[in-house]
């Protein structure tokens, strides 16, 4: 199952010649799942070929301008071009008044269903081989930071086990691989006698805007890829403590204090025409980070 992530905004507050609003695009298999759609996100989504009529979630961190006035165009973008397949919406209660109160002053409807789910603390998405969970931010506005947790993987088939049971190759063979049980000759076979030990699934964390504390680096233990807010450098932390954001260094802190294996910067100042300072000074505490670039793509795989 292929899992990457596509930027489609890595600006905060304010739009640079290079960089839309916030917005991240997580792309797995044929589902896609998208965390904050800030101003100008639409045009790098048709941009990025992942397409417009596809299954879809959406889910937003909070309701700051900048992560979330691009979901209008988004919503109506894909009605345009007469989508049917619903789309799930999830975010703070806010989410659901704002959407009904502009959709009736802009008088546009849409051509598929649109749900709208609440977001608390927890499991917010709960599918057959992945979950959604929530945790809040610390942040000026109610935030939520998410993290996207696939389930454990079935182990390693031994088709050497499966034959020694006397099992045909097929259908039978396929259920196993896949973790189911088999019933043969009269006898329940288990997915475990003929696969090696469970493998784990890959994990991705989302902060949002943010300050770093321990609930979350609990929260964002050992993820495989980890975007946090990094909008400032060390030489405006306290800007980044009274606006209630992260620095790059305190964000590499709280990745190394998590396990995470990468970790990616993003939601920058436009103070910062280049991020390489800020990378620098996150590489001085992680020894795997890299800043966020619009159209920036990073594939996830599995465990070896």
């Amino acid at each position: 199952m292929q899992l990457k992530v596509v930027f489609l905004g890595t600006s905060s507050a304010m739009p640079s010649s290079k960089r839309s609003l916030s917005s991240v695009a997580v792309v797995r298999g044929s589902e896609v799942l998208v965390f904050d759609t800030g101003e100008g996100m639409q045009r790098n989504f048709l941009e990025s070929g992942i397409g417009t009529n596809r299954k879809m979630k959406i889910l937003i961190t909070h309701m700051h301008s900048d992560h979330v006035i691009g979901l209008l165009g988004l919503l109506q973008t894909m009605a345009l071009q007469n989508r049917d397949i619903p789309v799930q919406l999830y975010g703070p209660d806010l989410l659901r008044d704002f959407m009904e109160s502009n959709m009736k002053l802009l008088n546009f409807g849409l051509t598929f269903p649109l749900t709208f789910s609440t977001v608390n603390e927890g499991i917010v998405v709960e599918e057959k081989d992945y979950v959604v969970k929530a945790k809040l931010a610390e942040h000026s506005v109610k935030s939520y930071c998410y993290c996207l947790e696939e389930r454990e993987r079935p182990g390693m088939f031994y088709p050497e086990k499966a034959q020694k049971l006397g099992i045909p190759k097929g259908g039978l063979w396929h259920k196993l691989q896949h973790g189911e049980q088999i019933e043969y000759n009269g006898r329940i076979i288990k997915s475990e006698e003929v696969t090696g030990p469970k493998r784990r699934g890959r994990k991705i964390g989302i902060s949002g805007d943010t300050r770093v504390n321990d609930g979350l680096a609990d929260f964002f233990r050992d993820c495989d890829l980890l975007i946090f807010d990094s909008t400032y450098g060390e030489d405006h932390k306290d800007k980044a403590a009274e606006n209630m954001h992260s620095t790059a260094k305190e964000a590499a802190e709280l990745a190394a204090k998590a396990g995470v294996k990468k970790l990616v910067l993003t939601h920058f100042s436009t103070r910062y025409d280049d991020a390489a300072v800020l990378v620098k000074e996150a590489s001085e505490v992680h020894p795997n980070v890299v800043a966020a670039e619009d159209l920036m793509v990073i594939e996830i795989p599995y465990e070896q």
